[in-house]
């Protein structure tokens, strides 16, 4: 990398030393057009684990099987897919830390044929079509289920004492700090080998209670809490700083190797009730606070995580959490990050307003309305393929009309890329194109990865914060321009992007189409 980016990547991560010492500060640019709004993180998540479709897959068949979605994601203005690579300490990825999925081909430790990493695969296609890549994994989780065999590579035959048994499933024991030192290994064995944009973990951290069980964690808690300062009557915040000491290094680790790649939580719709703190929501139900442990608020405040993703995933009305309750305590408790809203795809579809219609209007308006809100992401991605009660056509024809840039991460890099050079009209025999140049390397992520090619006509204001005068964003350096009789005058503006979504003013060119 060039001397720039070392410079970058040395002050990046030094500035991670004094992110809890940062004042609120606006991290994300939110455009007033709710109906089309030109800055919005439109994700979908791919869960594999339980999926079955995958083992039964040739890697071709696989293959053609991924172009498809995301194909179809593209189509229905999708820019960011949410892969589950790390389903239970296994992999869909080569890894010398842990073992192939059995989701992948049905065998734990079985590698898919021809030398097939689907991870490489979906990078280089959702990179082709300009959405990005985010690498889902479960950072605690082992088993699902009782009989499930385990690969004998897998971390659990070398250290079955760092793992704990709780219902009918198997877990890292995340009291034990060789566990934590485990799974950063594995984000930055990820990291370093792959182009992902970010990590992502959903609310999956202490396991969902059982009701008249105990996590077992008796013989952890015995020997560390005390030597960290925590009494007999504070298992409860110990787990919590477990947590937090686990997300915390995630992102050091993160930062010393690649600080473009972002870290994304999605945790449990709720944080805390009512009933437990004065300032939760006036909701009745699960807590992450309480009940996973997870401090999600503490992460997003002190910068520990780059985006959050509350499952908001409950009905308008609903009585014990009300999708309008949830989405304003959300909003006015993102400390100024960013902040997206989970909608669940069947549930949304399924709700009626009193018209009779479904609710996917009323949650779009609604989310979109909190200029904290910064765009959606839906689950899941397989039912919004299916096109369950006709979603997909609404989004295609509604609410994704036009294409929409992911909002900007300015709390890691706040200036603009430099602008394209040579922007050109040139022709062959069957095309007249529009042309220009890179201005930098693409490999260095404050130089520009993609563009934004927008068109005005002939007097029209050149207005690019408005998505309607988009008809392209690509990572090539030029795109194919209609033909209309040779009458029609137009100017082209044609924007840089960089990896962390700075647009640059553009460059123009006017062209007679």
């Amino acid at each position: 990398m060039k001397n720039n980016l070392q410079i970058f990547l040395l002050l990046t991560v030094a500035s991670l030393l004094i992110f809890s010492s940062c004042g609120p500060k606006k991290t994300t640019i939110h455009y007033a057009d709710l109906k089309n709004p030109k800055r919005e993180f439109r994700g979908a998540w791919l869960h594999t684990i339980g999926q079955g479709q995958y083992r039964n897959m040739t890697s071709a068949q696989m293959q053609q099987y991924f172009v498809d979605v995301l194909d179809k994601f593209q189509e229905v203005g999708i820019n960011a897919v949410i892969f589950q690579v790390r389903p239970q300490a296994d992999a869909f990825y080569k890894s010398d830390l842990e073992p192939w999925s059995r989701y992948l081909t049905g065998v734990q430790g079985k590698a898919p044929d021809s030398g097939f990493d689907p991870l490489t695969f979906l990078v280089n296609e959702c990179h082709k079509r300009n959405m990005e890549l985010h690498a889902w994994m479960n950072p605690y989780r082992v088993t699902s289920a009782e009989g499930q065999a385990l690969a004998p590579s897998h971390i659990y035959n070398r250290y079955p004492e760092r793992f704990v048994k709780y219902g009918t499933q198997t877990y890292f024991d995340p009291g034990i700090p060789e566990n934590r030192e485990f799974i950063c290994q594995v984000v930055k064995d990820i990291i370093a080998r792959y182009d992902v944009d970010a990590i992502h973990m959903d609310d999956y951290f202490y396991p969902y209670p059982i009701a008249g069980k105990s996590f077992p964690d008796d013989a952890s808690f015995a020997r560390y809490a005390p030597e960290q300062g925590f009494a007999n009557n504070q298992r409860s915040d110990w787990r919590r700083n477990n947590v937090n000491v686990l997300i915390q290094e995630i992102k050091q680790t993160i930062m010393r190797n690649k600080p473009w790649v972002r870290f994304g939580i999605s945790p449990f719709g709720i944080y805390r009730n009512k009933k437990s703190d004065a300032t939760g929501s006036d909701t009745n139900g699960l807590q992450n606070y309480d009940d996973l442990y997870a401090d999600i608020k503490l992460w997003v405040e002190k910068d520990w995580i780059d985006y959050n993703i509350p499952q908001v995933y409950w009905e308008i009305g609903h009585k014990a959490a009300d999708y309008n309750t949830l989405v304003e305590w959300w909003a006015k408790n993102n400390f100024y990050k960013h902040l997206y809203i989970g909608q669940d795809v069947k549930r949304t579809m399924d709700a009626q307003t009193p018209s009779g219609n479904t609710q996917l209007a009323d949650k779009f308006i609604k989310a979109r309305s909190y200029p904290q809100v910064d765009g959606n992401c839906f689950w899941s991605g397989y039912v919004l393929l299916d096109n369950y009660k006709g979603v997909y056509g609404e989004l295609v024809n509604n609410y994704h009309r036009y294409p929409a840039l992911i909002p900007a991460y300015l709390h890691l890099h706040d200036k603009a890329p430099k602008d394209i050079k040579k922007i050109r009209e040139e022709y062959t025999e069957t095309n007249h194109m529009l042309v220009w140049d890179r201005n930098g390397n693409p490999a260095d992520p404050v130089k520009a990865q993609y563009y934004v090619v927008y068109r005005f006509a002939k007097g029209e204001a050149k207005n690019t914060g408005n998505a309607r005068n988009i008809v392209a964003i690509t990572r090539d350096t030029r795109v194919v321009l209609p033909y209309e009789g040779g009458k029609n005058k137009y100017e082209y503006v044609v924007t840089s992007v960089d990896r962390f979504h700075n647009e640059s003013k553009g460059k123009s060119k006017k062209v007679t189409l």
